[in-house]
C-alpha cells in the first residue's frame, strides 16, 4: 500500500500564520520543512522582489506610520484618563471650579481618531500595494514554471511522479504566495510593534519595563519545550494522515475488486486501525500545543498582576500618572503578541524558502537541447528513415542500444517486435526525439532529426498508443485534436474510418457527449478506437502504432486492421506488436532483443530462420514453444 501519495503538508501559513482568524501561538510545535541552502534561496526569492522595490519601500513606510500611530495611541488615550482622574480627584477635594474638562478629553479623543483613521488607512494601503506586489512576484514565477515545463524533456517527466510535479508548480507556489502577501509585512509590522512598544514602555516607567521583560525568558522557554514536545507528535499525525489517505486512495480506486473479493470487512477494520492512530497522534498534537496559549497568557497575566501592583505604588508616590498606568498595561498586552507572531512567521519563512528552493529546482532542471541555429524544416516530407549506428541508454553507464542501422523506405510498413524491455518503445521515443541520441544520428528523407524544427519533425507523425489518452470535453473535440481546423465531416469520416461512427451515435449525445478527466464512461476500447480516429484524422506522413488494436475485440480488430491498412497505403508505417498474427503482411519486421536487432525479414523468411521471431510466433499457439521462446519452467506454462 501507497503511504506517500496522502501526505500532506502543512497549508501555506496555516494555523500558523497571523491572518484573519488565527490565534497567536497556533500551529506550534508543527513540523517545519527546511531549506537545504537557505541563505542562497532567500536571495535567489529576493531577486525576484527586486523590480518592485519602489512599491515595497511604499509598503515598508506604510506599515512603520500604521504601526506607529497604532501604538502611539495608547499613551494618547492615558492622557484622556489621566485628565478625567485629575478631575474627579479635585471635585471630591472640593476645589474651587473644579470638575472633568471634557473639552481637553474631547479634544484628546479626536486626535486619537484621527490616528486611529490614519493608521486603518495606512494599513489599507500596506495590503493593497503588498497584494500586488505578491501576486506579480508569483505570477512572473508561475509563467517561468510553466515555460521551464514546455522546455523540459521527456525524460524529466518520466522519472517523477505527476504529483510531485504539480506541486512544485502548484502547492509550492501556493505557499510563496501566501507568504509574500501575508506574513512578510507581518514580518514589519511585529517588528516595528516590539521597537516602538519597548520605546513608549521606556518613556513612561523603566522600572515597569523591565518587568515585562523579565516575562520574555519565561515565554520563550515555555514555547519551546511545549514545541518540541509537541513535535514528535505533529510528525506521528501527518505519518498517519498520509497512511489513511493512501488506504482510503486506494480502497476508493478499487472499489470494484474489493467487492469482488468480498474484502469489506478487512478495508473498514484498516481503516478503523488507521484512523484510531491517526486520533491518537491527533488529539495529543493539538492538546499540547493548544496549551502553549494558556501557558503564555499566564505568564502574560503574572506580569500584568505585577505591573498593576508596583504601578499603583507609583501612583500613589506620584511618581507615574494613572493614565500611563493605563497605557503601560495595554502595551505590555501588546508586548508579547508580536513576539509569538514572529515566532509563528519563522516557521512559515522556513517552509516558504523550502518550498521556494523546490520551485528553484525545477527552474534549474536540464532542458531539452536547443533547436539549430538554422532548424530545416520539411515541407512535404516522403517518409524515409534511416538509423544509422545509434547508440543510446536511458542512463550513462546502462546502454540500451549499442549500434542500430535500420533503413526504411518511403511507404514501408516496418513491424518491431520482441519481448518487454527490448526497446520498441524506445526506438519510437527516439525517432520523435523524445530523447537525445548518445551517439549515431537519425534521418528523416535524408536530413538528421537535430537540424529540424521539433514541431515540424513531430508534425509529420501520428501515433496510436497502448495506453489511450483522452480529455475533457465532447467526443468531437477529443477526435478534431489530431488536426486543427478540421470540419465536422472530416471528423465522421475520420470516425467511420475506424469504426467508431457507430457506437458515437448510439450514446445519448452522440459526438457532443462528454468525457470526463479519465474518460471512464466509455470502454476502454471506445478509447482507442477514439484515439484511432483521431490518427487517422491528422493524416501523418509516418505513421506510429504502439499495441493499437491491443484493447479491443478480435471482430473489431479485424474492420481496424483493413482501416489502418487503408489509412497505411503510401505512408511510412511503424507497428510494434504482441500479437505476431497481426503483422504478418508487413514489408520488414525487426525482431529486437535488449535494445538490438538480432533478426529482419518478412514473416516467411523469419518462421524459415526458426529464430527468436518463430520462438515467438509459435509460442502464441503452444505452450511448449511458449517455454522455450521465454526460457521459462514448462510447469509455469
Amino acid at each position: 500500500m501507497s503511504q506517500e501519495r496522502g501526505v500532506r503538508r502543512p497549508p501555506a501559513g496555516g494555523g500558523m500564520g497571523m491572518g484573519p482568524g488565527a490565534r497567536p501561538g497556533m500551529g506550534m510545535g508543527m513540523p517545519v520543512e527546511k531549506a537545504k541552502d537557505f541563505k542562497g534561496t532567500l536571495k535567489r526569492l529576493a531577486g525576484y522582489l527586486m523590480p518592485h522595490k519602489f512599491l515595497l519601500t511604499v509598503v515598508f513606510i506604510a506599515a512603520i506610520i500604521s504601526t506607529i500611530f497604532n501604538i502611539v495611541s495608547p499613551k494618547i488615550l492615558g492622557q484622556a484618563t489621566t485628565k478625567l482622574f485629575e478631575g474627579l480627584i479635585a471635585k471630591y477635594k472640593g476645589l474651587p471650579g473644579a470638575g472633568v474638562d471634557f473639552n481637553a478629553i474631547l479634544h484628546i479623543l479626536m486626535i486619537l481618531a484621527v490616528l486611529y483613521v490614519i493608521s486603518a488607512a495606512f494599513g489599507y494601503i500596506q495590503q493593497y500595494v503588498m497584494a500586488s506586489v505578491a501576486q506579480r512576484t508569483v505570477y512572473d514565477l508561475r509563467k517561468q514554471v510553466e515555460e521551464k515545463l514546455n522546455r523540459l524533456p521527456l525524460k524529466f517527466f518520466d522519472s517523477r511522479t505527476h504529483g510531485e510535479i504539480l506541486s512544485r508548480a502548484v502547492n509550492d507556489m501556493d505557499n510563496i504566495s501566501s507568504t509574500l502577501q501575508q506574513s512578510l509585512t507581518q514580518l514589519i509590522t511585529s517588528l516595528v510593534t516590539i521597537v516602538g512598544v519597548i520605546v513608549l514602555m521606556l518613556t513612561i516607567s523603566p522600572l515597569l519595563t523591565l518587568v515585562v521583560v523579565l516575562t520574555i525568558p519565561l515565554s520563550l522557554v515555555v514555547t519551546v519545550v511545549v514545541a518540541k514536545r509537541s513535535q514528535t507528535y505533529f510528525v506521528g499525525q501527518q505519518r498517519s494522515l498520509g497512511e489513511l489517505n493512501g488506504h482510503v486512495e486506494e480502497m476508493y480506486a478499487g472499489h470494484k475488486i474489493v467487492k469482488a473479493f468480498g474484502f469489506e470487512r478487512r478495508s473498514v477494520a484498516e481503516f478503523d486501525q488507521l484512523n484510531e492512530k491517526l486520533y491518537e497522534s491527533g488529539w495529543k498534537a493539538q492538546f499540547i500545543s493548544g496549551t502553549i496559549m494558556p501557558l503564555m497568557m499566564f505568564i502574560g497575566n503574572l506580569g500584568y498582576v505585577f505591573v498593576s501592583v508596583i504601578g499603583g505604588i507609583l501612583v500613589t508616590q506620584n511618581a507615574i500618572q494613572i493614565g500611563d498606568i493605563q497605557a503601560f498595561i495595554q502595551y505590555s498586552r501588546q508586548f508579547s503578541m508580536p513576539i509569538t507572531q514572529l515566532a509563528n512567521i519563522a516557521n512559515i519563512i522556513q517552509s516558504t524558502i523550502a518550498s521556494a528552493e523546490r520551485v528553484f529546482e525545477l527552474l534549474d532542471e536540464q532542458e531539452e537541447i536547443p533547436e539549430a541555429v538554422e532548424a530545416k524544416v520539411i515541407a512535404a516530407p516522403h517518409g524515409a528513415v534511416e538509423f544509422e549506428h545509434v547508440k543510446f541508454g536511458y542512463k550513462p553507464d546502462v546502454p540500451l542500444m549499442e549500434d542500430m542501422n535500420i533503413d526504411v523506405k518511403p511507404g514501408q510498413t516496418i513491424a518491431v517486435v520482441g519481448p518487454t524491455g527490448a526497446g520498441k518503445t524506445t526506438l519510437v521515443n527516439l525517432l520523435m526525439r523524445f530523447y537525445e541520441l548518445d551517439g549515431g544520428r537519425i534521418l528523416v528523407d535524408g536530413i538528421d532529426i537535430t537540424d529540424l524544427k521539433r514541431g515540424n519533425l513531430r508534425s509529420m507523425f501520428g501515433m496510436v498508443l497502448q495506453d489511450t489518452w483522452l480529455f475533457n470535453g465532447t467526443i468531437r473535440d477529443n477526435i478534431a485534436y489530431g488536426r486543427e481546423g478540421a470540419t465536422e465531416e472530416e471528423i465522421i469520416q475520420a470516425s467511420k474510418a475506424a469504426h467508431a461512427d457507430h457506437f458515437i451515435r448510439t450514446l445519448p449525445d452522440s459526438y457532443n457527449t462528454i468525457l470526463n478527466e479519465e474518460a471512464t464512461n466509455i470502454s476502454q476500447g471506445q478509447k482507442q478506437l477514439l484515439t484511432i480516429a483521431r490518427a487517422i484524422l491528422a493524416n501523418p506522413s509516418i505513421l506510429i502504432l504502439d499495441e493499437a488494436t491491443s484493447s479491443v475485440d478480435t471482430r473489431t480488430e479485424i474492420y481496424i486492421q483493413k482501416a489502418m491498412s487503408d489509412l497505411m497505403q503510401g505512408r511510412t508505417s511503424f507497428v510494434i506488436a504482441h500479437r505476431l498474427s497481426t503483422i504478418r503482411d508487413a514489408d520488414l519486421i525487426l525482431v529486437m532483443n535488449h535494445g538490438s536487432i538480432i533478426e529482419k525479414g518478412t514473416h516467411e523468411e523469419l518462421l524459415a530462420q526458426k529464430g527468436f521471431y518463430a520462438d515467438l510466433y509459435n509460442s502464441q499457439f503452444t505452450g511448449g514453444a511458449a517455454a522455450s521462446a521465454m526460457q521459462i519452467p514448462e510447469n509455469v506454462v
